[in-house]
């Protein structure tokens, strides 16, 4: 892959984008707008990305040095000119579609960054913050489509299930985290902790989506979908509980990304648009 289409990590950055579609679907409300966010939201995710791995491009060496930045196949200074371009451009974009997302889109960049140079070190609050911008993508579908309501719910439970996988990496990225002085949840309350915590916001997460359902908001086809996602979510928090070495870790963190990406097509499959389209 090109060093400089993967260092947007994509696959994240898209998820971004499925998050837009998504409140769009549900509401049945597809216009330009919709794909001027999709295209905003794709740009200033892979941006912070970008800037993540320029500030953390001494972790990166020790924990995933064929990355980008640490294997050498993009200069940090490059990085760095790059992230603040996508920035810039997608903020233009969100402007465009009006002042609102304009703004959202721009304190959204600011908030990346900073987490990207500092809060990701943090305890609990750059989890809090990567989880928090998971759900604002929804919110941000939401406004500019004009359906608000949904979307927020919708960017609940993008929030739990963003920020039990972010516990999950920041249990794999320990050793790199500690040599750069990081304090992270496990380096500061131990990985059992960690795990515990991780383990609640899956099961959580997974006991209280149904009612999504009985809220009106997805048909039957919606629950039986979800269940292959509650079910990956419960499996992962029993083996996060049962193990927290690295290996494990890798794994059940790619897991949840899985589990997320069942619940979205939830979303999708679920919704009355869809629903009517396929005629379920």
């Amino acid at each position: 892959m090109n060093a400089y289409l993967e260092i947007l990590r994509p696959g994240n950055a898209l998820m971004a984008v499925i998050a837009i579609f998504l409140v769009a679907l549900v509401n049945g409300d597809f216009n330009l707008n919709v794909l001027l966010a999709a295209l905003a939201v794709f740009m200033a995710t892979g941006a912070g990305n970008a800037v993540n791995d320029y500030f953390d491009h001494k972790i990166d060496a020790i924990n995933k040095p064929q990355r980008p930045i640490p294997s050498g196949r993009i200069s940090l200074k490059n990085a760095g000119i790059y992230s603040a371009a996508l920035f810039i451009v997608a903020t233009a974009t969100g402007f465009y579609i009006g002042a609102i997302p304009g703004i959202i889109v721009l304190l959204s960049s600011l908030l990346m960054i900073w987490y990207a140079y500092s809060l990701k070190r943090k305890c609990l609050i750059g989890n809090f913050s990567i989880s928090f911008l998971t759900g604002l993508c929804f919110v941000f579908g939401g406004i500019v489509v004009g359906h608000i309501y949904v979307s927020i719910v919708l960017g609940f439970y993008a929030f739990l299930m963003t920020i039990a996988r972010e516990i999950v990496k920041d249990m794999e990225d320990v050793e790199g985290d500690k040599e750069e002085g990081a304090t992270t949840l496990p380096i500061t309350h131990g990985k059992k902790a960690s795990s515990i915590l991780a383990a609640f916001f899956m099961v959580f997460a997974s006991l209280t989506s149904p009612v999504l359902y009985f809220m009106g908001i997805f048909n039957l086809l919606y629950l039986m979908v979800l269940l292959v996602a509650i079910i990956v979510f419960l499996s992962c928090a029993v083996s996060i509980l049962k193990d927290t070495s690295v290996e494990n870790t890798a794994k059940v963190s790619k897991r949840l990304k899985i589990g997320m990406g069942i619940t979205f097509l939830a979303f999708a499959l679920g919704s009355p648009f869809l629903a009517g389209i396929l005629g379920f």
